[in-house]
């Protein structure tokens, strides 16, 4: 370990150490108030509690918990208001025996107006707003996994990445999939190599809400949380239903099951116990090309949640995840004894990857939290004759102090990432070793603190400032502010915030290699850690429509990117060149979104987002590879009040984008076409059982094969044997080769997967 970083964490110890000991010795002969906000649809997030004898105001956390300490004996009055439910005043006398529960009534805009469900889109009333989608916006269209569910959501796309293997990456307002960093409750437990997978195997009955947020994020979250943020929030131990199951299978032979049951061990363990199993073995070749046109798939999930019932409320949770992938996809005839050999081409990739999380407030009278984090994922591939061998370790730590003083909410914290990587592959580039393989040990130390103050009723402002030490890049700093006034009523409110980004340099993930199997690919220098800046500023209004309400949100981003790494395709289409970019890029533009639900069973999301997302270099502007320019989602549905049946229809649409091309040869389209996917579902409620689930995914059947003469350039020669070089590697025009084209799979925009009916199953239940 480098000799810096042993010293700053050992006086990071020594202060951690020191202050344990001090608020241990403070909270002697001190009491405090603390509990949870609950409703009937769970815990409250973003709650205002205020003691109305001191002045003091603290804010519900995504368990709903909140706390106040260093109070003396006596009465008080807390005060607890949230824009979806009615105030109310709670009486308290110190000193407490237990944790308060306090449970709020729904009201709606105005008073006259209830609703009775929770909706499935909304935004926490937090100072830097984050877009929460729940359970029930993702059963609208079932999909077998989360990055498939996501591609209804306003800004943010799934991006096939190979029309061979199918891997996928999650986009956020144009930037690739790893400007997004990827939380399970709260903690990063992706990273590059993961970014695919990771979304893979989550039991759906597990999942309670996923908090999105657009833009920078690196004060609270370091690196990677540069173009945004994606919470998946798991159900708790305690909450979730005793048992339940959710199945499907579709018209392609595609099978997908999801179980989760509850248990209680003793009075003071819960544990959440869930399991995915995915199969799809039935190859189809509908664009008649000799290659699959989706990968084949195996995949096994089981995951495991703990609860600990501990003294005056305080958190303790363990989770783990492991998930094992087998998936091919190629020429029809490749069978698994080919693998790795020239006897016919496939992308055949085996997949373990382990995960454990979790949380431990300590036993003190502040508010203090150890949260940790690990992952181990392991990849075995194979790229037609091409081996890609690759082993990924991160291991993630802090120590958070939530303090509320007077107006203030103050969130400070220590942290440490430590990541390790192996691959075969030459990309590593800088430290190989002469059996080929690099050996990348990651360190990466930093300290935060984040202050929220109310100002007065109308007026907040947020300032956070973070500082790590990576030990290849030295000293980074990410400063974030924020501003956000509301009306009276909270129903209008309006957002500023500017915040810095980073990522260190890393160019592995999935894709990487995926290409690699038709293309090399090069390193041109010692990679620089990427920076951005980011301006975001939003307005958003609640109204009475109809008999429902309505919720608009309009929002302005731009964000510059320093030493953005750019994987160049044009310059030799034989190879993929990454390097820093000389000069900046820029992803800018606006975005609606609606939210409507009524009391008369109707309700509706929809988004639409124009975007610029472009390079410059050495003065030339050049659009962003695979980012459109606009894109609308939507998700209509209807439920008949009374007779247990919803209809939902959801949708999208995109603009042309720029895709990668072979040569000035090459016959494919430079940009793709619009394209637009529509999925109808209905959903039956048997009383006192399950819900029986029809549907079909993209209803008009479309499919980028029918825009382009072919996808896979050379799909007939994929090792590229009938193919005529010059000197320099470039292939030359032949009788057999008019186009001058090698095998290529990465003009890949859209599922290349047809209309598919589909019916489920969805079954949950609870012990008397």
């Amino acid at each position: 370990m480098n000799y810096s970083v042993r010293i700053f964490m050992r006086r990071a110890a020594l202060l951690l150490l020191a202050v344990h000991v001090f608020l241990a010795h403070l909270a002697l002969g001190q009491e405090r108030i603390y509990g949870k906000i609950v409703s009937d649809s769970g815990a409250v997030v973003g709650a205002s509690v205020n003691i109305l004898e001191l002045e003091q105001s603290a804010r519900t956390d995504t368990a709903g918990s909140f706390l106040f300490s260093g109070l003396e004996k006596g009465r008080y009055h807390l005060q607890i208001t949230h824009h979806e439910f009615d105030e109310t005043i709670y009486a308290v006398s110190l000193p407490l025996n237990d944790a308060l529960v306090i449970n709020l009534k729904p009201h709606a805009l105005p008073d006259y107006v209830v609703r009775a469900n929770r909706p499935a889109v909304a935004k926490q009333p937090t100072i830097i707003g984050q877009e929460v989608y729940n359970a029930s916006f993702f059963r609208k269209s079932v999909s077998p996994t989360l990055i498939e569910m996501l591609q209804h959501v306003n800004g943010v796309r799934p991006q096939v990445s190979c029309n061979v293997c199918n891997t996928s990456e999650i986009q956020i307002n144009g930037l690739e999939g790893p400007y997004t960093m990827v939380l399970i409750d709260g903690m990063p437990i992706m990273g590059a190599l993961a970014s695919v997978y990771g979304f893979s195997g989550i039991p759906r009955q597990i999942i309670d809400r996923v908090e999105i947020t657009k833009g920078p994020a690196a004060t609270l979250y370091g690196s990677e949380a540069v173009g945004g943020v994606i919470n998946i929030l798991t159900r708790s131990a305690q909450g979730a239903d005793s048992w339940a199951l959710d199945v499907q299978g579709t018209s392609w032979r595609e099978w997908n099951a999801d179980f989760a049951h509850k248990l209680k061990i003793g009075k003071k363990v819960h544990a959440l116990l869930a399991a995915n199993y995915f199969h799809y073995m039935h190859a189809q070749d509908l664009d008649k090309d000799n290659f699959t046109d989706v990968a084949l798939q195996q995949r096994w999930a089981l995951f495991n949640k703990w609860h600990f019932s501990r003294p005056q409320g305080r958190m303790f949770n363990l989770a783990a995840r492991y998930v094992y992938e087998d998936r091919w996809g190629g020429e029809l005839q490749w069978k698994r004894q080919y693998r790795g050999t020239q006897e016919a081409y496939a992308e055949s990739i085996f997949t373990h990857r382990l995960e454990m999380m979790g949380n431990y407030q300590l036993p003190v009278q502040e508010n203090m939290q150890l949260q940790f984090s690990g992952n181990m994922h392991r990849q075995n591939s194979a790229y037609g004759d091409r081996m890609f061998l690759a082993e990924q370790r991160i291991f993630f730590g802090q120590l958070l102090w939530d303090k509320p003083i007077g107006g203030h909410a103050l969130r400070a914290g220590l942290a440490y990432r430590y990541s390790y990587y192996d691959d075969n592959t030459p990309a590593t580039g800088f430290n190989s070793t002469p059996m080929g393989a690099t050996w990348l040990h990651s360190h990466l130390p930093g300290l935060f603190v984040e202050d929220s103050w109310s100002v007065n009723h109308y007026h907040q402002l947020m300032g956070g400032l973070r500082y790590d030490y990576h030990n290849l890049h030295g000293n980074i700093f990410s400063p974030r502010l924020g501003y956000k006034w509301h009306s009276r009523d909270e129903n209008t409110i309006i957002r500023i915030g500017t915040g810095s980004g980073y990522r260190v340099a890393h160019i592995f993930s999935e894709d990487h290699a995926a290409l690699s199997g038709a293309r090399e690919i090069m390193v041109e220098e010692r990679l620089r850690p990427e920076r951005s800046w980011a301006v975001n500023a939003s307005a958003e209004r609640k109204l009475l429509v109809g008999d429902g309400i309505m919720s608009l949100d309009a929002s302005l981003f731009y964000t510059h990117f320093f030493n953005k790494i750019v994987p160049d395709y044009d310059t030799d289409p034989n190879k993929i060149i990454f390097g820093n970019l000389n000069g900046f890029a820029v992803s800018k533009g606006m975005a609606l979104m609606l939210n409507w639900q009524t009391d008369i069973g109707w309700s509706m999301q929809a988004g639409a987002t124009l975007k610029d997302v472009y390079t410059v270099e050495n003065e030339e502007k050049q659009g962003q590879l695979f980012s459109e320019r606009f894109s609308a989602t939507w998700a209509l549905s209807y439920n008949i009040l009374g007779k247990g049946l919803t209809i939902d229809y959801t949708g999208n649409v995109y603009s042309p984008m720029r895709l990668p091309l072979l040569g000035a040869l090459d016959p494919r389209p430079e940009y793709s076409p619009w394209w637009s996917v529509h999925n109808l579902q209905l959903t039956k409620a048997i009383p006192s059982g399950p819900e029986v689930i029809f549907g079909v995914k993209n209803l008009l059947n479309w499919t980028p094969a029918k825009a382009a003469p072919f996808l896979i350039a050379r799909a007939h020669d994929p090792f590229d044997k009938q193919v005529v070089f010059d000197a320099d590697g470039a292939a030359l025009p032949s009788p057999d080769n008019p186009y001058a084209l090698t095998f290529d799979p990465s003009y890949s925009y859209a599922p290349n997967q047809g209309r598919r009916w589909y019916v489920g199953l969805r079954w949950q239940w609870n012990k008397n």
